[in-house]
């Protein structure tokens, strides 16, 4: 019996490394193996603006990567979380009646949702604000090389 509760924690605090899918759809899950790339490639991001510093142009593209990845990952626990029971007993417990416990949705589930939405939209508007800065400051930089 997968439990709804549980796969919603676990895609929030363990998404991107691919915990949920793990939980949900075995070992053999492709994207369950695939979520900790561009997890990785983001916190490499964020070491190279630490070692090299804010000029660096990779982890312009880098770093949005670790936030679109925690993002997603946010997005899926509030999806689990939400879903009714039947839907979820009827999606990832088959075997089980409709009316299950696994797919009830209790306050460790109404949690998981509210931290979710807060951790996931701060984390992607952060990503987003963090690209578009650096986006329009090189631009400003390009422009001065330009006028001078």
């Amino acid at each position: 019996m997968k439990n709804k509760t549980l796969a919603a924690w676990l895609a929030f605090l363990g998404g991107p490394l691919g915990l949920h899918r793990f939980y949900l759809f075995g070992f053999r899950d492709t994207l369950g193996w695939l979520l900790p790339i561009p997890t990785a490639l983001g916190w490499w991001g964020v070491e190279r603006v630490r070692d090299i510093g804010l000029d660096d142009f990779a982890s312009w593209w880098l770093i949005p990567l670790l936030g679109f990845s925690f993002a997603a990952c946010a997005l899926n626990a509030i999806v689990y979380a939400l879903m009714t029971p039947e839907k979820w007993n009827a999606r990832f417990n088959p075997q089980a009646p409709q009316d299950a416990s696994a797919g009830q949705t209790n306050w460790l589930t109404i949690g998981a949702i509210v931290l979710s939405l807060m951790v996931g939209a701060t984390v992607l508007m952060s990503s987003i604000v963090f690209s578009l800065q650096r986006y329009f400051e090189y631009q400003i930089e390009e422009a001065q090389k330009i006028s001078q």
